[in-house]
């Protein structure tokens, strides 16, 4: 059997797919307005007409690559610079140290590290939509699963899948469901009581899955190489400015909405400092931190390539054209079954759509008022566009974070795809189940 193309070239099979069906599916396009209290462009519901443009040539397909890396440049930059600080932290055996001191203090209590592994990033993920930044620290996750016994799927599942959950039952993801009560005119974090409820319910059931998998799936522990299993005084230094740092990133995205480059500047700088407290000098810092940057390239370039397919699609003018397919029948069907299947077509939509952000602002405007129309509340509206768009990050090829993981994993997308598929479906149900209990109780 030949190996299993990469996600390098499974992104770019999906961008020469994405530019042929410009030519197939019938262009059309929805009405922009621009809304000058906030500056963010909204879509005029009931206002989709087909048009005639021109397709994409092939010149704007090969530009459609740089433009999409180019479009992502913030984020590939954290990466980079998240990856050159980790990587240079490792190099100063600070992680090493840390790791074996956790390790012995969890003899015995594996399972009980990784419950306290999938809370913490779920909570990341509920509470501030984290999600990319799980790429720079998937070597030293993968590292300290390997020193428990846990496999690179456990690992993934326990922290990037943790965030998916996070994110997409969470009730307060600033980029999920707090941009969705936006754009549907609902009080911000209104209707929390049932969202907390299910988030309980969803975690629970998806750490019962995770402690089942990695009880079946073992393997030799691996023990960590270091110099010496006490901390060492630069040591203790550098594992205390790292968590300063995240603590300091964390309130800074709470509390001043900071956004990728200032999570970048924070991180650049404790690379450094954490090199200079080693005593690496500043000419071995910086090569050690560029080597660490290197190791980060793949996932970036990764990242960009997913981007390179909505702009291919929105430059064709059929973008548009697919949300009108998917969810123009739904006013046909009654309030609970049209609930789930505008799930279903987020789900599908979000294929061609990776960011799920950009899909709240593509969408809700449209959606709100035809969920209005056919009698279901805004906020059923708001949960099937969590559910469905934000979920399927587990599995779409198209997430840029999703494949950079994976492949700093050496984990082939069709393997994680098989091993990802039955948890995620089982969240879905879970949403859909939800989904038809809001409708059922007046949600609203």
């Amino acid at each position: 059997m030949k190996k299993f193309p990469n996600a390098f070239v499974i992104l770019l099979g999906v961008i020469l797919i994405a530019w042929i069906f410009t030519y197939l599916i019938p262009q059309g396009s929805y009405e922009r307005i621009l809304d000058e209290e906030t500056g963010v462009t909204r879509v005029v519901n009931d206002s989709y007409q087909q048009i005639n443009a021109s397709s994409p040539s092939v010149l704007d397909l090969l530009v459609s690559i740089p433009q999409g890396i180019s479009g992502r440049a913030d984020l590939i930059i954290l990466i980079l610079l998240i990856g050159g600080c980790f990587y240079l932290i490792e190099k100063t055996e600070a992680f090493n140290q840390g790791l074996i001191r956790l390790v012995s203090s969890l003899k015995g209590k594996e399972s009980l590290a990784l419950i306290l592994l999938a809370l913490l990033f779920i909570s990341g993920g509920a509470t501030i939509g984290l999600q990319e930044e799980v790429v720079a620290l998937t070597p030293i996750l993968l590292l300290f699963g390997k020193s428990l016994g846990y496999n690179a799927f456990t690992m993934l599942f326990a922290s990037y899948g943790s965030t998916v959950v996070g994110s997409s039952f969470g009730a307060s993801n600033p980029f999920g469901v707090i941009l969705a009560q936006k754009e549907a005119a609902l009080p911000l974090l209104s209707g929390s009581s049932l969202r907390l409820i299910v988030l309980l319910t969803a975690s629970i059931v998806w750490i019962l899955y995770l402690l089942y998998y990695a009880k079946n799936n073992r393997i030799e522990k691996v023990k960590m190489t270091s110099q010496g299993t006490s901390f060492s005084q630069s040591s203790k230094i550098i594992l205390l400015l790292l968590g300063i740092t995240f603590s300091i990133v964390i309130f800074g995205i709470i509390q001043f909405e900071w956004g990728f480059s200032e999570m970048s500047g924070c991180f650049f700088a404790l690379g450094i400092v954490c090199g200079l407290v080693a005593k690496m000098g500043w000419n071995k810092t910086g090569e050690t931190y560029i080597a660490g940057m290197k190791e980060m390239v793949f996932a970036g370039i990764i990242i960009g390539l997913a981007n390179s397919i909505s702009i291919l699609l929105t430059e064709g003018m059929i973008m548009d054209s697919i949300v009108y397919g998917l969810f123009g029948p739904l006013q046909n069907f009654s309030p609970a079954v049209s609930g789930v299947l505008m799930m279903v077509s987020h789900v599908f939509l979000h294929f061609p759509v990776p960011s799920y952000s950009g899909q709240a602002i593509l969408t809700l405007p449209i959606l709100v008022p035809l969920s209005d129309l056919i009698g279901l509340s805004r906020q059923i509206c708001v949960l099937a566009y969590q559910y469905g768009a934000i979920m399927v990050d587990m599995i779409v090829p198209t997430n840029g974070a999703l494949m950079a993981v994976i492949a700093i994993a050496n984990i082939p997308y069709n393997k994680w795809f098989k091993f990802a598929l039955k948890p995620t479906l089982l969240m879905l149900l879970i949403g859909a189940l939800t989904i038809i209990f809001a409708v059922a109780t007046g949600y609203n």
